[in-house]
């Protein structure tokens, strides 16, 4: 499987979280992996984005004015992980938050975690601060991503994206999530 080269996530971050549906995320350990199909994403596009990290830089937003194709981690609420991979070009705060994905191998241990949502996403696969700009884009990572069955337009539906708390409009209702119709591993909110 060939992963995804950089100028992929070098692209605008809407036109990347709509790509990414249907592209296989693997997280290698020492002794084993997993793969799953990306079935969930949201964008975040920069500093006029009011719902982005990337709209000030601080320590914890530095990561997403990187190069694209790098993971930016934070926890939400202070409770869950979340995988993000920069996208769009260095010095620009855009990225795709991963949101939910289909395990094929490694099921039964994914499946008992759960993948249908951010945080059980990075429970399931172990992701955590220590996976902070990771290069998704290389078969040497722990965690990458690699080319996929792409998904036609006809199967993905596109809606507001998740838990946007306090966003004033029009942030709040931008519809900047995409997931594949009908998937069982989408999360819950639809």
């Amino acid at each position: 499987m060939q992963p995804l080269p950089s100028s992929f996530f070098a692209q605008n971050a809407e036109v990347v979280a709509r790509h990414l549906l249907g592209t296989l995320l693997v997280r290698r350990w020492p002794h084993r992996q997993t793969i799953s199909r990306i079935v969930e994403t949201e964008a975040y596009t920069g500093r006029e984005d009011l719902a982005s990290h990337g709209r000030t830089l601080t320590p914890r937003s530095r990561p997403l004015y990187g190069p694209p194709g790098l993971t930016y981690i934070y926890k939400s609420r202070g409770l869950h992980w979340m995988l993000n991979v920069v996208a769009e070009l260095e010095g620009k705060p855009a990225g795709v938050l991963l949101r939910a994905v289909e395990p094929l191998t490694g099921l039964e241990e994914l499946r008992s975690h759960g993948t249908n949502g951010p945080g059980k996403l990075c429970r399931a696969l172990a992701i955590d601060l220590g996976h902070q700009q990771i290069d998704v884009t290389s078969t040497d990572s722990e965690l990458w991503i690699g080319v996929g069955v792409p998904v036609a337009d006809e199967q993905v539906s596109r809606g507001p994206r998740v838990g946007m708390g306090k966003v004033p409009e029009p942030w709040f209702s931008f519809p900047r999530r995409w997931w594949i119709s009908g998937n069982p591993f989408v999360s819950r909110y639809r």
